[in-house]
């Protein structure tokens, strides 16, 4: 269980100790996500106590200063569906709580081998009553629209009547700071109950959203380990099941409280699924639910653990990352990995460019099949990025939005969000890794191969041709300090390969008699593909033979720069502090966009270049952003500059679990946590997997030991281990496979050490 345990003693229950808490011990699964919440509540303090479903949404308003064409007026945002954390319990009359009595033991405990958190408290009444409460709770993995509370209580020094009272809230709103652009900025009625009925001893509450015309039916089942008195009631769409039994002195009682979540999305019949749901899961002993979660994670830590040695510290911190990955990313096509994962309200669960360009690859190497399913998410909502480009002016390709979670638009300040037109080419990038890495020709043919073409179309609308170079204007890159730009360094690099694969896929497609089906749907032509061809080989790639760099965009070395060193620590983030517009006039950057190029795209650079142009950009990127010092590792390790690198990686390893931008409590930090992944296996260990092959130039930090993890490449499963002395791949199944290391290559049949 090394480094798959979490544990904090004495808990402190200040306001930020206990939001923080409840992101870090939340429970998801990929389809639902309850935030850890106290079930008994808190007193007088606020809490973003939330059960969130993996693209369910509402729609909300968003008003515009001024009503000009194309600009969102209405949004999705992801909704508190229901509260079915609250259980509070009695002694006689004294009711449990952290903040009165006196707490003689407390700890929380996240268990990322069997997958629950759990609350231990030992508690003192006022009357001197002591008893020990441990809580356990467990989101399936094996059934995703099932969390359990298993609530137990044991008497230490009394016997006496005990009660619960166990609550089904349908009554709920989504927390909104008006003071934070991150999370909503205001409160509104969302859901509408629709019915709400008790049968066989089981609760259900149907609710509608207002605008969106989704539906979910959630349901509550409470079965106690003695007998009692129990009563069950409904009334203005809360229920309440409440339970007296007496306890004797050294007895335990146990509460389990199963609750199933389902959403008319996934489900046609939300109600009669909720009772089949239910009915499975409460025919099996609850032994058997513990034991198919273990089993799950057992074959997902078989793939995905990263084992480090020499620093116990950050290694627990990379692998509570990688299991907030599993718990994020949902397992079917309706959804996708919202900024925050199923853990908090930030950014109102949007899916953005993160998941493609620095979550993806972890699942591309680990699990290629939950990769596959978000590319079927992107697939599934291809006519609106269609529909989203025909609304920006271009005739044909598809633009996909910058913030979505159904598929429209969702960013309000489209500067810094509809203008950057990156997000379509980052997508057929992470088309053509899965590609790479899988040779799954068979997604290529029905679903990828489609996006590659209709995202290509769009960069020939957006782009023109000026004195023999392909340009592409006024669009914005990933650094959202520098907007709307004339040929944003990254989006013409990014734009290029998703133009020259496009015509690749077209010719594999093509000698593979496949192509006709998808040409013959969106009414491909063969002039087409020579135009993606004319248009990548001429695209205009900014650089400046002065510095040797390549400027982030046109304009971008004739700007001021930026006194990042004399800005006083209490103005960061920037862009709380500074108006829009004196942000864009300087150089200065929110996180790395030529920098990230030059790890996605860098065979488009000689090596000279991308060291210039990394200690330029590193002395005005302020990393204001989650997504940017994992780049920064990523790159410095390319460049062998590792104490740089190992800084870097540091600083985006323990982020969430140590909540080092002190803003965790409103969600962990997908991306960060998938550029944390890449910044080991990308940067430490230096694998590129190109359409020339699989290559490695592996290094280890002074502070480590050892380190050992495992990719998927072309269906075999490929350990690999760096220790001071050596590196070791090991094929653990599969055929062999031809590896480069150090850019010598060696077939791999059973082990290949390298010193």
């Amino acid at each position: 269980m090394k480094n798959k345990m979490y544990e904090i003693k004495n808990l402190k229950l200040d306001k930020n100790s206990l939001m923080l808490n409840e992101t870090i011990f939340h429970n998801a699964n990929g389809y639902i996500g309850i935030r850890s919440s106290f079930e008994e509540g808190y007193e007088g303090i606020d809490s973003i106590r939330g059960s969130y479903i993996n693209g369910f949404y509402d729609i909300a308003e968003m008003k515009q200063a001024e009503k000009l064409y194309g600009l969102v007026e209405d949004k999705q945002t992801m909704l508190n569906v229901v509260d079915t954390q609250g259980i509070e319990f009695f002694i006689d009359d004294e009711k449990f709580t952290m903040f009165d009595g006196e707490i003689l033991e407390s700890s929380r405990t996240l268990n990322m081998e069997e997958g629950y958190a759990l609350r231990r408290v030992v508690w003192r009444s006022k009357k001197g009553k002591e008893i020990e409460i441990i809580i356990k709770r467990m989101a399936s993995f094996v059934r995703l629209p099932l969390f359990i509370i298993d609530y137990s209580v044991k008497a230490l020094n009394f016997s006496s009547l005990i009660s619960f009272k166990s609550t089904h809230i349908g009554e709920v709103t989504n927390y909104c700071d008006p003071n934070d652009p991150r999370v909503a900025r205001d409160s509104f009625k969302h859901l509408i109950p629709v019915e709400g009925f008790i049968e066989d001893g089981c609760s259900y509450l149907v609710t509608k959203t207002s605008r969106s015309n989704l539906e979910v039916c959630t349901s509550v089942k409470n079965v106690i380990s003695k007998e009692g008195i129990f009563e069950n009631k409904i009334e203005n769409h809360n229920a309440v099941f409440s339970a007296k039994t007496q306890i004797q002195q050294g007895e335990s009682v146990k509460l389990v409280k199963y609750a199933v979540f389902c959403d008319s999305i996934r489900f046609k019949d939300i109600v009669l699924s909720s009772k089949k749901i239910m009915e499975e899961a409460l025919s099996v002993n609850l032994g058997v639910l513990y034991h198919e979660q273990r089993e799950y994670l057992k074959d997902y830590w078989s793939k995905a653990s990263i084992e480090i040695e020499g620093d116990e510290e950050l290694s627990l911190a990379v692998n509570y990352n990688l299991y907030q990955l599993i718990q994020s990313v949902s397992k079917d096509e309706f959804g996708n990995i919202p900024a925050k994962g199923l853990s908090g309200e930030g950014y109102e669960g949007h899916y953005f460019w993160d998941t493609e360009m620095y979550i993806q690859p972890f699942f591309m190497l680990t699990y290629p099949e939950i990769s596959k399913k978000l590319i079927e998410y992107r697939y599934h909502i291809l006519d609106y990025a269609r529909e989203n480009a025909r609304i920006l002016g271009h005739e044909k390709g598809a633009l996909y939005p910058w913030r979505t979670i159904m598929g429209k638009e969702c960013s309000g300040y489209f500067p810094s969000g509809t203008a950057q037109y990156h997000i379509s080419g980052d997508i057929a990038h992470s088309i053509v890794s899965y590609y790479l890495v899988t040779k799954d020709l068979d997604l290529m043919e029905k679903k990828g191969a489609e996006i590659l073409f209709e995202t290509a179309r769009l960069w020939i609308s957006a782009g023109n041709y000026y004195k023999g170079k392909f340009h592409i204007n006024d669009v914005t890159g990933p650094d959202e300090y520098t907007c709307i730009v004339n040929n944003n360094y990254y989006t013409n690099v990014c734009a290029k390969n998703n133009l020259i694969w496009a015509k690749k896929i077209y010719e594999i497609l093509k000698e593979k008699d496949l192509i006709k089906r998808v040409a013959d749907k969106i009414g491909l032509t063969y002039d087409e593909i020579e135009e993606f061809q004319r248009a990548s080989e001429n695209m205009y790639i900014p650089y400046d033979e002065e510095l040797k760099i390549n400027p982030q965009d046109d304009s971008f070395l004739k700007k001021a720069v930026l006194d990042i060193e004399n800005t006083p620590k209490e103005n960061f983030p920037l862009l709380l502090n500074y108006h829009p517009l004196y942000l864009y006039r300087h150089q200065v950057c929110k996180q790395p966009d030529t920098v990230l190029s030059h790890f996605v795209f860098e065979d488009e650079e000689d090596t000279l270049t991308i060291r210039n142009s990394f200690l330029y950009y590193e002395k005005i990127t302020t990393h204001d952003s989650s997504l940017s010092t994992c780049i920064f590792s990523i790159v410095a390790s390319k460049l062998r500059l590792y104490n740089k690198a190992f800084n870097y990686f540091g600083d985006s390893a323990k982020l969430d679990l140590f909540d080092t931008h002190k803003n965790t409590k409103d969600g962990i930090h997908t991306a960060n946590i998938g550029g944390n992944y890449m910044a080991i296996v990308y940067g430490f260990c230096g694998l590129r997997i190109k359409e020339s092959g699989i290559y490695f130039n592996p290094f280890i930090p002074e502070k480590w030991d050892m380190y050992r993890f495992k990719i998927q490449f072309e269906g075999s499963l490929i350990q690999v281990e760096v220790d001071k002395e050596k590196t070791i791949f090991t094929l653990l199944s599969g055929d062999e496979k031809r590896i480069n290391v150090y850019d010598k290559e060696y077939v791999l049949k059973d082990k290949v050490i390298v010193a």
